[in-house]
């Protein structure tokens, strides 16, 4: 039966909408509180990672400001793992680049893009299967970054999501979707990462976060965050609120930024030059079983030697 378009069955509608919402909401708080996260937090206290001085820094500035970066290079040395990614990046910027150039004549192009963000160009979007031969999802659960991530949020996180996002310059468009400032829904709970792979200036839509802002923050009373709830406040209201406390992250080619992304944050506004970055998101369990699922489908290899908390970040 087709939806009707009365007053009446657009009421029923919204009484099921408003009944299956409140649902998500009671199994995530249910996950949070008792079940899913609880469990993951009692293995993180049973093996709880050795940080050495860098990865300690930036676990005291995400819990005092929301984010915090680093270059990759001091994170993970190893220069094997950065020429791997910055290779596969740049044949997919060329791809990219070279699709884009053919819809601009007239042509076809097949350009992973989801409705409502047609201005970002994915290298995955959804339902990809990925092996630790991928160097994206071999970063997204390395040791010294699941370490921070697991020790930021107190448990052991799920890897939700792996991608690489190409932005080509919007001229004269208005901000859309998440060019706007909000918070992201997918959990309380929640560190995402962002690898810089051009040099990112003004023109290149920098990443914008507002400190403090996330759950627990002295701003996170500010349209605050609640599961499902509304994560795009008016633009100008927000600015004034926050009174100019926005952070612009300008930076070279290899930064990474670690953030909170339930604060408020906007980015991929390039207005004169395209961006290219590497994202990954590490979350509760709870969210993955009420408001959020994976990007990627994991593909275990022969062979392939995982730690306990990296096989749990991928199951």
């Amino acid at each position: 039966m087709h939806r009707s378009r009365t007053r009446f069955a657009a009421r029923i509608h919204h009484v099921a909408s408003g009944l299956e919402r409140r649902g998500v909401v009671a199994t995530y708080e249910l996950h949070d509180r008792l079940l899913a996260n609880a469990a993951s937090r009692r293995r993180y206290d049973r093996a709880r990672p050795a940080l050495d001085a860098t990865q300690e820094r930036i676990v005291a500035q995400l819990r005092a400001d929301g984010y915090a970066t680093v270059p990759l290079a001091e994170l993970v040395p190893d220069t094997s793992v950065w020429d791997n990614l910055e290779s596969d990046a740049d044949r997919f910027v060329a791809e990219t680049a070279a699709g884009l150039e053919r819809e601009r004549e007239g042509g076809e192009a097949t350009l992973r893009r989801r409705p409502g963000k047609e201005f970002l160009v994915r290298k995955y979007s959804r339902d990809v299967e990925l092996g630790l031969d991928d160097p994206w999802l071999r970063l997204g659960v390395e040791p010294r970054l699941l370490d921070i991530a697991n020790t930021y949020l107190g448990m052991w996180s799920k890897l939700e999501y792996v991608d690489v996002w190409y932005t080509p310059p919007a001229g004269e468009e208005e901000r859309r979707s998440s060019q706007r400032w909000h918070r992201d829904f997918n959990d309380r709970h929640l560190l995402k990462a962002f690898l810089y792979l051009v040099d990112v200036d003004e023109q290149t839509g920098p990443f914008e976060y507002v400190p403090r802002s996330a759950p627990g923050g002295e701003l996170d009373k500010l349209w605050p965050w609640r599961p499902l709830g509304e994560n795009y406040p008016p633009e100008d209201e927000l600015a004034e609120r926050i009174d100019g406390r926005a952070v612009s992250f300008i930076a070279p080619k290899g930064t990474l930024i670690f953030c909170n992304t339930s604060g408020f944050h906007r980015g991929g506004f390039a207005s004169g030059k395209p961006r290219a970055l590497a994202t990954f998101t590490w979350d509760s369990p709870a969210s993955l079983k009420a408001l959020s699922e994976r990007n990627y489908r994991f593909a275990p290899q022969n062979g392939a030697a995982l730690t306990d908390a990296q096989r749990y970040a991928l199951t």
